[in-house]
């Protein structure tokens, strides 16, 4: 698999933006305009992604797709459109971001000499100080 960084710039021409009444701030506003933003991104049909990137986004991001394999992103915290678009973007730069993170290999290690013989060392000194406490009868 490639190391490119996968953006929103990047993958622009295939995301699709609807706008919808927000619950968000407007005050009267709010029943008026038309400021969420609903961002949707067709995984398996994009043709800027690989098959190896389609594969990762689709296994990883699983929970988040509709059955069509869609991610949608909303946004309805700001008072205007192009803010909640701007959002919805970076939230999709995170998403993409975290999914297509390589997790880092982990390495199997053993603890060196001297930290078991201190590790023991202290345990038998423990046992020692328990000796000395116990009852003589």
């Amino acid at each position: 698999m490639n190391t490119r960084k996968l953006t929103s710039a990047i993958l622009l021409p295939e995301l699709e933006f609807s706008a919808s009444r927000s619950s968000g701030p407007g005050g009267q506003n709010v029943n008026k305009v038309n400021s969420r933003i609903t961002l949707r991104f067709n995984i398996p049909g994009s043709t800027i992604l690989t098959d190896d990137e389609k594969a990762v986004l689709l296994t990883k991001l699983a929970s988040r797709l509709t059955d069509a394999g869609e991610l949608m992103v909303h946004a309805q915290d700001k008072r205007s459109q192009l803010q909640n678009k701007e959002a919805t973007l970076q939230k999709l730069d995170e998403i993409l971001a975290k999914a297509l993170q390589k997790k880092k290999v982990r390495k199997a290690t053993k603890p060196s000499k001297t930290a078991v013989q201190k590790r023991i060392t202290g345990k038998k000194r423990q046992s020692e100080k328990k000796q000395w406490r116990q009852k003589s009868e």
